[in-house]
């Protein structure tokens, strides 16, 4: 395993992560996600991902019982969880968005259904529009003061607005977030190469991306249809269907085909082949990866040993493939 400083932190991630988004309690219970969580840390993996909303905390509670029965020393990993959308199905005003309010709660449940006393990574959902930035960095700062988290950070924000809580951290001499995480794939680019470019420079952001596979899309399994028991097929994912049986397969069955002949010539999957090319990237600090068994476990973090093989002359060959690479704005 490959580890990285977590943008200017001295905290170091594993650059294969393993979460827990769709899996954990949907397609998988407590034996299935002990088995995956074990083969991902003993292959060297040291993070792992969650979040308050991922099957209405059923996800954390899942993860906090595997982490009990395993009994790995605390600071051997690094636990992570997200807050802005809630974990009951109410959705009561109270209990969603990045007011004072649901931040600290939210974080009191999580600690709670992960049996830990604090986090390690504790991210913004999204953007909430209707609580100023202030109010959010105030509040981290104070959970950070608390023990109760580590390092907090932002998912799917716009630079600027990661921008806006780093300047008010500073202003008032608070912790500014540390890190972002961003959706990052092949498919998916513009955020991370372009977006946030000036971030790594001026305030040494981090970076957690998740997506590799574009939710499986990238492993070409997809082509023929929607196999049982795949997450397109779960109920509650008709959006996620839509994005990519709808929105990305006629665009680029082509494009698979010619990846997936690129990944043969270099003797490692398609899977792998695009897991790596995430990890290269010099911005992208940990690539969170998914399954829901621990085959699929062994097969993703193949894409450590992967990244040698993407000389400049075969991400040239995949640039040519792509053909989606996003140039700075004017």
């Amino acid at each position: 395993m490959i580890y990285n400083r977590l943008g200017k932190s001295g905290l170091k991630v594993s650059t294969l992560s393993f979460g827990a988004w769709v899996t954990f309690g949907t397609q998988m219970q407590l034996n299935a996600a002990r088995s995956c969580m074990t083969s991902a840390y003993d292959a060297g993996v040291n993070f792992f991902d969650n979040a308050e909303t991922y099957a209405n905390g059923l996800a954390e509670t899942i993860m906090g019982k595997v982490l009990k029965q395993t009994g790995w020393s605390r600071d051997s990993y690094i636990i992570s969880s997200k807050v802005f959308f809630g974990s009951s199905p109410e959705h009561r005003p109270t209990q969603t968005g990045l007011h004072r309010k649901h931040i600290v709660e939210a974080c009191h449940q999580i600690l709670n259904r992960l049996q830990l006393d604090y986090l390690d990574l504790y991210f913004c959902h999204r953007l909430d529009p209707e609580t100023p930035i202030e109010e959010t960095v105030w509040t981290m700062n104070t959970l950070i003061q608390q023990g109760k988290i580590l390092y907090w950070g932002t998912s799917e924000w716009p630079a600027c607005s990661i921008m806006e809580a780093y300047s008010i951290a500073k202003q008032h001499h608070l912790i500014p977030p540390t890190m972002e995480q961003p959706q990052y794939n092949m498919l998916h680019r513009e955020k991370v190469e372009v977006e946030y470019t000036q971030l790594y420079k001026s305030i040494g952001l981090g970076t957690t991306t998740w997506s590799p596979l574009a939710s499986g899309f990238l492993t070409g399994k997809y082509i023929n249809g929607t196999p049982a028991g795949s997450r397109l097929s779960l109920p509650g994912y008709a959006w996620l269907k839509k994005y990519i049986i709808e929105e990305q397969q006629p665009n680029t069955p082509s494009v698979l085909q010619k990846l997936s002949t690129l990944s043969s010539d270099l003797s490692v999957s398609l899977s792998a082949l695009a897991i790596a090319w995430c990890a290269q990237n010099p911005n992208v600090h940990t690539v969170i990866t998914g399954a829901s068994n621990p085959d699929q476990v062994k097969q993703n973090m193949k894409a450590v040993d992967a990244i040698q093989k993407l000389t400049p002359e075969v991400n040239e060959k995949i640039e040519e493939i792509l053909a989606n690479k996003p140039h700075p704005h004017e």
